[in-house]
């Protein structure tokens, strides 16, 4: 097989970079316990990226429902952990099965109706075993969302929210996560803005003015819970538009901790538009995120051959210093993997750094 290389590394089809994105993605997961290499590169040699898509369906599904099958024949023999691997495979080969696809597709909504119930059986299947909760937000369209309970938790435990952009599904943090937060001694509330549907109603809500209002409600939740502690809530935006969670986070004192794009994105898409306006000198003499200041920690993650270029993020970063002294960057370079646009190439590098960051500062707070 040939091998090509594009500027941020491996590409496994040149001429299709959205399904080598991806592709990259799911790779990255096998080491999170969300795929098999093997079966990845079984799958892409049954893959035809020239036919608009339906091979790439066809065969990702199918890799999908042989490890659901797995699962149920693991489970049925007694063997839970098994199941739990085959089930956690499957979601993300659901997920991957129907990217491409808008919300209201026929074939997205019936690839989505199984990944959530195979989700919902990993889930009920841990120890302590995990809940699906409704969290409410706009009337009709309650936010729903994974609660792990950290494993052996006596007391009040500390927990990680994790949101990630707008269309991202929270049952891929069951995947990419949850084990970091666990392993820590923390809970885990994974939560996504595609309502508790099947998402159809997402084209409705996605352009909402005040998306940074649901990390507020996620915490309102949170503090109805007894066993949690409330003085020791985390969050964790994940991907390149996190910025609503970091408006969220500027709008309430209550986290403790943050690790989200910290307004660079807000920042970047405003100087764009002021240089396209002729402006950009005068941008540049306002210093940082314009009414936001942050009172807890936070932690800004980057990939190195991300869409944003490290000496901008660098610039960006430097005026929100100026408001915010209690905020870091770390920036992956390509010598060391973890790269990549929202660090698909190596998420255990970035989620190692960002779970003990968030660790030392949550057990820095009296509990």
């Amino acid at each position: 097989m040939k091998i090509h290389f594009g500027p941020g590394g491996w590409v496994q089809w040149p001429d299709s970079e959205e399904f080598s994105i991806e592709f990259m993605r799911l790779l990255g997961m096998a080491q999170e316990g969300g795929s098999l290499i093997s079966e990845c590169f079984l799958v892409a040699s049954r893959i035809d990226p020239r036919d608009g898509g339906d091979s790439w369906y066809r065969e990702w599904l199918r890799m999908a429902d042989i490890n659901r099958e797995r699962a149920k024949a693991a489970f049925d023999r007694g063997h839970v952990l098994t199941a739990q691997s085959n089930w956690l495979r499957a979601i993300n080969y659901y997920q991957a099965s129907a990217f491409e696809f808008d919300a209201a597709d026929k074939k997205q909504q019936s690839v989505l109706r199984t990944m959530r119930a195979c989700a919902r059986r990993y889930i009920a299947h841990l120890t302590p075993a995990g809940e699906v909760v409704e969290i409410p937000w706009l009337e009709g369209y309650p936010l729903e969302a994974y609660f792990l309970p950290a494993p052996a938790a006596s007391h009040q435990t500390p927990v990680v929210v994790c949101m990630g952009d707008p269309g991202h599904r929270k049952e891929e943090y069951l995947v990419k996560v949850a084990r970091y937060a666990r392993e820590r001694g923390m809970s885990l509330l994974a939560v996504d803005l595609l309502g508790s549907g099947n998402g159809a109603k997402f084209d409705e809500v996605v352009g909402h003015p005040d998306l940074e209002t649901t990390v507020s409600h996620v915490m309102d939740y949170l503090t109805t819970r007894d066993d949690i502690d409330e003085h020791r809530i985390a969050i964790l935006g994940d991907g390149s538009g996190s910025s609503f969670v970091a408006r969220g986070v500027a709008l309430d004192n209550r986290f403790a901790a943050a690790v989200c794009d910290g307004g660079i994105w807000d920042m970047h898409e405003r100087t764009f538009l002021m240089d396209r306006l002729s402006l950009g000198n005068s941008v540049c003499k306002e210093g940082g995120w314009p009414g936001r200041k942050f009172r807890c920690p936070v932690l800004i993650t980057m990939g190195g051959q991300g869409w944003l270029e490290g000496n901008h993020v660098t610039g960006l970063f430097e005026r929100l210093k100026t408001s915010n002294p209690d905020i870091s960057l770390k920036i992956f370079d390509s010598s060391e993997t973890a790269a990549a646009q929202g660090h698909r190439d190596n998420p255990t590098l970035a989620n190692e750094f960002i779970f003990d960051w968030m660790a030392d500062r949550l057990v820095s707070v009296p509990a």
